[in-house]
């Protein structure tokens, strides 16, 4: 892999693990923060519950991302071990020119979701726009289909 490509990619991991580290230890507060405020104020933040939600979903695309970044994602891994060396390599840039492309098309369709959203001006919680809520679904994929394209390019094997 050409050393700016490796740059690029240990700036992204950094910068994921922060997001990841900043989006956990805000959803830990805000909770922890509204079961102290309704038990023993009897109040609360009126916008925590749902930018919990959201947070789950941003954790979730984050968390993707990290999972594709170190290829330990999901999959049935039974034909790998009755298969050469060479042909794993070989299924292995398929599977990865597959996994970008479906990504690839869900980051495009999410997108005009996104725009959707923007043009409808739906507030999703406290004045946050509910677009900025979901931009994190083409980001997030967009990175997944473009991380994918490199590992076939580039394969782990």
């Amino acid at each position: 892999m050409p050393a700016a490509v490796s740059k690029i990619l240990s700036w992204l991991h950094r910068l994921e693990d922060a997001v990841l580290v900043l989006l956990l230890g805000s959803m830990i507060s805000i909770a922890a923060a509204q079961v102290i405020m309704r038990n023993l104020f009897d109040s609360g933040f009126f916008w925590g519950d749902a930018a919990v939600k959201v947070g789950v979903l941003w954790l979730a695309i984050v968390g993707a991302m990290v999972a594709s970044r170190s290829d330990e994602h999901i999959r049935i891994d039974l034909v790998n071990h009755f298969l050469s060396d060479r042909t794993k390599a070989h299924l292995k840039r398929v599977i990865n020119l597959f996994t970008c492309v479906i990504l690839g098309l869900f980051a495009w369709s999410s997108l005009t979701f996104v725009q959707f959203e923007y043009e409808d001006q739906t507030i999703a919680f406290a004045s946050v726009p509910a677009w900025l809520c979901a931009a994190v679904i083409p980001v997030g994929t967009g990175v997944m289909s473009l991380r994918y394209a490199l590992q076939t390019v580039w394969p782990k094997v």
